[in-house]
């Protein structure tokens, strides 16, 4: 597991540095990408990634250090990527989204750190794009996933479909995570964990595999949570491996990084570290961190107590 572990992460990031090199670019108006080449609206270098990274380097690091969730610690930590580029790619904050931005200053105004807007017009992916620390230190325990899942959206973006968009994904990946095969993954999760839950009707089609029918022509993958969610899933189950995956994601342009981050969570978890190209992990910034990350994300996941085991 550990090695799904790291493939999760890491796969993360190497979306978002793949696909920021397309970023707010529409579909066939640039050439296919077919490596991780850098450049963008935001000029990286090739291995260097955005807010998505950052900020779920962020949540995994106050996981870690906080031995479990805790809002306000992962809201403050939001804070200082924001005004001092912790765990940025090029040491500042280039890039945040409107939603994030307006949440991180309710908190600063308010001390409430679940400030994320409940208006159906924030349904960006702004949570979705960080949520792989959440399944991975959850792994043990489906329920607590797609809670904190939720609540980790909740910090910044609080509409129904963003909330649902993250609890869905995180059972999907953590499911990932614990080996299960593809066809499990995205056919069986609605009807195992979700049929008697009223998720929100776009979440729901699209936990019912509705993505599964379309060609890429209808696949949107804008910065609407929903479109990035069908984007992501449908490109990883297109796809025969971890590179193909992040590559399909990536190359339906708009809100490419993120589509392709969200793609690397799943892909990297399910395929496993091994499976990333060397040469895309040799050229990501701040690979080892990432990756020791990944690994105390492991160590430190949470387990069930025994004693509560043993009155089961």
């Amino acid at each position: 597991m550990k090695k799904r572990f790291e493939g999760c992460l890491l796969g993360l990031a190497c979306g978002d540095a793949l696909g920021a090199a397309v970023e707010f670019q529409a579909p066939g108006s640039f050439p296919p990408l077919t490596d991780m080449v850098g450049g963008g609206p935001f000029q990286l270098a090739p291995g260097q990634w955005t807010d998505d990274t950052a900020m779920a380097l962020c949540l995994a690091e106050s996981l870690i250090q906080r031995g479990g969730f805790d809002a306000r610690d992962q809201m403050q930590r939001y804070c200082r990527w924001r005004d001092e580029g912790l765990w940025s790619s090029t040491g500042s904050c280039f890039d945040i989204g409107y939603t994030t931005a307006a949440a991180l200053r309710r908190f600063q105004q308010s001390g409430d750190p679940f400030a994320g807007s409940t208006d159906p017009l924030t349904s960006g992916n702004g949570s979705l794009m960080r949520l792989a620390p959440i399944p991975m230190f959850y792994v043990q325990d489906l329920q607590k996933v797609s809670f904190y899942a939720g609540e980790s959206s909740r910090t910044t973006h609080a509409s129904r479909e963003a909330v649902d968009a993250c609890r869905l994904f995180a059972v999907m990946v953590a499911l990932a995570l614990r080996g299960e095969s593809k066809h499990v993954i995205l056919f069986e999760t609605y009807q195992r964990h979700f049929a008697d839950q009223a998720l929100a009707p776009a979440i729901a089609e699209i936990a019912q595999g509705g993505y599964l029918r379309k060609k890429e022509a209808d696949i949107q993958a804008t910065g609407y949570v929903v479109h990035t969610l069908e984007a992501a899933l449908w490109s990883f189950w297109q796809a025969e491996n971890f590179r193909q995956a992040v590559l399909l994601a990536a190359n339906l342009g708009y809100d490419a990084d993120t589509t392709a981050a969200v793609c690397g969570q799943i892909a990297g978890a399910f395929y496993g570290v091994e499976k990333i190209p060397r040469s895309w992990l040799s050229c990501l910034a701040r690979a080892e961190e990432i990756r020791q990350m990944a690994v105390q994300l492991y160590e430190r996941r949470w387990q069930p107590n025994p004693a509560d085991l043993s009155l089961s």
